[in-house]
């Protein structure tokens, strides 16, 4: 090994080369089988082949690095020593499973061989061994089905139809059924099957075996369905997975051995309990794959489902007693809800894989408050374990207890929430349909990781086979979607695009309503209702106010939002968008009729009618906002955007202004834009026409002043000018603003406290930020409008391409989803140094959608922001963001 790169790390009997933090570099699955191993728990031995492996095959065009030949070869020598078996020997065969491990978890994404090692000569070898001929065939052709599609490209179902023919042949209904000679025709068929689709024989050399299923599992994370999970999800494509050659445990040796997925805790609502299932006589992807429905671990979870079938717990409690045993050790040792896979081989247990497991939102929540009562994890650890975004799943309806519900179908509540939707049987027509804009169910047999876009784009998943563990139910609660697997009493035909449940046929197309946390199926629509936030969630995020700096604020200008703002522990409003109450039907035509006004005495009697109305929003948001800061933005878009364009809508207008179509439509042509986000808005508006901008300041302070004197506290108003690229743009509105505030004042008798400050979205004013500085008190970045004006593209054409830049890896994510730090973020950097250098204290804050994204968040607390803001129902996302950015800053 001297002077050649490590490339291969051992593990079992009791010893390791490994342990748990060298996941980037040994994947999650070989970090942690290394650390089970020197924990001296029961783990097949075997060897695990880096990650760096993975990066220098996709860069060298598919070829291994020196080296790593050799090291495989002396590592499955030693591994088939530690055994008593040797690989390819046809009287003691070492067989193996050869799986995928990123560093982090990506279930069902990447490819996986089970049984390799097996061809003609070591089939017998193994039959004698194990006295079970039957057992030895059946594992072979689970082989061949299994390497023939995922490394010979043969599709799978070519295999189930042959297996289905000879079923019915012999009038079987299940595999169980089957005897050892007639697994040896099935045999028989799949290797024609295969030499017919490839042109060649089945590989019969058991090295040629293993270097086809190392290659497949490399070339799978550039899978389609690998990559698109890496993008919903925020993986790098750089990471590339590491390979685990492990000895081949047999859960399918007979009624003493079985296989199993279990979770320490539940992973749908966090509750402390064993939760899980099994199957006797089978292999590991028979749980995962939902072709059987699977058994109970325990036998609280059977009572339960209500299922006949018998407990883990009550058919060989011995063995399950070891394994209670085993979880609490991995919990404890991990400090984290631990998910296990598991197989029994004649009565005796064998741990196979432990990793953090995924979880929802409400069992995140649980599981961490939980374990800091427990003692196992602090507050600190508690925070930083939640994935901020995917407390998503808790601020969205759930199905109304009181509509009325026509349950055609009860499967398996898989994954919690409740969705309706329009059936739809094809994972690329949901994505199609998602798209064109409609609510899709994704109703499958079973799901499979080709159908992850379909996944995506539904509204939630609906199986007919499969059980809590399956991988729609994995997948989706990864997603935060609805799923309700298992569902026996439905059946799905495919063909004619039905499904047939509880006597009624129901067709592609047509409405169906799952509720995830019952596992109930219902025809039609029902209604939900607003979820509830307490408990836990209470608990986590006032742990989390407590670790942040940054306030939270929402971006908000109804009373409707700005109460969800602070039910959500909004702190206030960091973006009150005026132009969208000049849409509403009570002002429109006021609004009109200020623009088409031909002077300015005709704009100020137009704008006298909309200033009480005007007024009385600002009422509305002061008294819900109760003496928090609220920042209104003054009118932003041009013009033209109140105004009509069809002729249709042109002479309805006219007709209600009592003006002619054509000088309305005159005027329209006079306002046109060729591009109107850099033509005539925001500061530009309010120096061409400061009636406007004093009409809104007039009704900001005069409601300012109303609320303070009715409730005793007086907001403190944040009067924002938009768009200004030169300080001498905002010198001229704050001078109008001013004048306003001292009048009203006069007249009331009461002098108010108010903020002037400005919204930086120009590259410019990023640039001129410490002349700014002189007269704005405050600046708040405007990211949406930044990331275009920087990048010069427009948020609203730039899907086109925005998706293949993120593929080519041109750009890391979408610069309108998550804050591009480097040159926007430069510009924000820029900016806050140099208004600060001008004006100490300067007020800075964030209103853009990027104030909810997490990563964003980070960068604004690295940066020194005060606040950020976002839409309401992203607040608590933005709280947590908050405190795990500031937890991150002081380590």
């Amino acid at each position: 090994m001297s002077g050649v790169e490590k490339y291969v790390y051992r593990f079992g009997a009791g010893k390791a080369e490994g342990e748990a933090g060298m996941k980037n570099l040994l994947g999650g699955k070989g970090a942690n089988l290394a650390e089970m191993a020197k924990m001296e728990l029961p783990v097949p031995p075997g060897f695990t082949i880096t990650t760096e492996v993975c990066t220098a095959f996709y860069r060298d065009g598919g070829k291994y690095p020196q080296g790593l030949s050799a090291q495989v070869d002396a590592a499955i020598a030693e591994v088939g020593e530690a055994v008593g078996a040797k690989f390819g020997d046809a009287e003691r065969p070492l067989l193996v499973s050869v799986r995928s491990g990123a560093r982090v978890s990506m279930p069902g994404m990447m490819d996986t061989v089970l049984n390799l090692g097996l061809n003609d000569a070591t089939v017998e070898g193994l039959a004698r061994r194990a006295g079970d001929r039957r057992f030895a065939y059946d594992s072979y052709r689970r082989f061949i089905h299994m390497y023939s599609d995922v490394v010979l490209g043969v599709e799978h179902h070519r295999f189930e139809d042959i297996l289905g023919e000879i079923k019915d042949e012999r009038g079987l209904s299940g595999d169980t059924e089957l005897t050892a000679d007639d697994w040896l025709i099935v045999l028989k068929r799949y290797k024609a099957c295969v030499e017919s689709e490839t042109g060649k024989p089945f590989p019969q050399d058991v090295s040629e075996q293993l270097w086809g299923a190392i290659g497949a599992v490399f070339k799978s994370w550039m899978s389609a369905r690998a990559v698109t999970y890496r993008k919903l999800h925020g993986i790098s494509g750089d990471w590339g997975t590491a390979v685990t050659v492990q000895v081949m445990v047999f859960g399918n040796l007979g009624e003493t051995s079985a296989t199993g997925v279990a979770f320490t805790r539940n992973p749908s609502t966090g509750d402390k309990a064993l939760y899980g299932e099994f199957l006797v006589n089978a292999q590991g992807e028979d749980v995962v794959a939902g072709i059987r429905t699977p058994q109970n671990i325990t036998e609280a979870a059977r009572i339960e489902a209500g299922s006949d079938a018998p407990s883990l717990e009550a058919l060989m409690p011995a063995t399950f007693r070891q394994l209670v045993e085993t979880f609490a050790r991995l919990e404890k040792h991990y400090r984290d809800m631990q998910d296990l896979e598991f197989t029994i081989q004649d009565g005796r247990l064998w741990m196979l894989q432990t990793r953090s497991g995924k979880r929802t939102a409400k069992a995140a929540l649980k599981i961490a408050a939980d374990m800091v009562a427990e003692g196992l994890i602090g507050k600190e650890e508690a925070i930083r374990r939640i994935d901020p975004a995917s407390l998503d799943q808790l601020l969205h309806p759930t199905l109304d207890p009181k509509a009325r519900r026509e349950i055609i179908g009860q499967g398996l509540p898989a994954s919690p929430g409740a969705a309706s939707g329009a059936i739809v049987f094809d994972s690329d027509e949901a994505d199609r349909l998602k798209t064109a804009g409609q609510r899709v169910i994704l109703v499958r047999i079973e799901t499979s990781p080709e159908d992850i876009h379909g996944m995506h784009a539904a509204e939630g998943i609906l199986t007919t086979r499969g059980g809590m563990t399956s991988h729609a139910a994995v997948v989706a609660r990864g997603m935060g979607k609805p799923c309700v697997s298992g569902v026996g009493g439905i059946r799905v035909d495919y063909a004619t695009a039905t499904l047939h449940a509880a006597g009624i046929t129901m067709k592609k197309g047509e409405t169906v309503t799952i509720d995830g946390s019952t596992g109930q199926v219902m025809k039609g629509e029902v209604p939900t209702i607003k979820p509830e936030l307490s408990g836990d969630f209470a608990t986590i995020m006032g742990w989390a106010d407590g670790m942040r700096r940054m306030k939270v604020r929402a971006n908000a200008e109804t009373p409707l939002d700005a109460r969800a703002a602070r039910d959500f522990g909004a702190e206030g409003i960091g973006l009150c968008r005026t132009e969208h109450m000049f849409f509403d039907a009570d002002r429109i035509v006021a609004v009109r009729e200020m623009i088409l006004a031909e002077n300015e005495a005709g704009r100020r009697a137009a704008l006298a009618k909309i200033l009480p109305m005007q007024r009385q929003d600002f009422v509305s948001l002061f008294e819900i906002m109760a003496g928090l800061p609220v920042t209104i933005r003054l009118l932003d878009p041009p013009l033209h955007e109140f105004l009509p364009h069809s002729d249709a809508e042109i002479a309805e207008v006219a007709a209600a202004l009592k003006t002619d179509a054509k000088t309305l439509r005159d005027r329209v042509a006079e306002l046109h834009e060729f591009n109107p986000m850099l033509g005539h808005r925001g500061v530009r508006l309010a120096v061409s026409y400061p009636e406007i901008a004093e009409m809104q300041a007039r009704a900001i302070f005069e409601a300012a002043t109303e609320v303070g004197r009715r409730t005793g506290l007086p907001p403190v108003p944040e009067v924002m000018v938009p768009l200004v690229a030169a300080r001498a743009e905002l010198d001229i509105v704050r001078q109008r603003i001013v004048a306003v505030a001292e009048q009203v004042a006069k007249e009331t008798g009461t002098k108010i406290d108010y903020l002037i400050g400005t919204m930086i979205e120009l590259p410019r004013a990023a640039l001129r930020a410490g002349d700014i500085a002189q007269s704005a008190e405050f600046f708040s970045f405007g990211t949406n409008d930044l990331t275009q004006t920087t990048f010069g593209i427009s948020r609203d054409d730039s899907a086109r391409f925005l998706g293949e830049y993120t593929a080519k890896g041109i750009f890391k994510t979408d610069p309108f989803v998550s804050l591009d730090t480097e040159g926007v973020g430069e510009l924000v950097k820029l900016a806050t140094e140099r208004g600060r250098a001008a004006r100490p204290g300067l007020k800075l804050g964030i209103c853009g959608e990027h104030g909810g994204d997490p990563a964003s968040i980070a960068f604004c607390e690295g940066v020194g922001l005060d606040y950020v803001s976002c839409s309401p129902y992203r607040v608590p996302i933005a709280r947590l963001a908050a405190a795990q950015a500031a937890i991150s800053s002081t380590k």
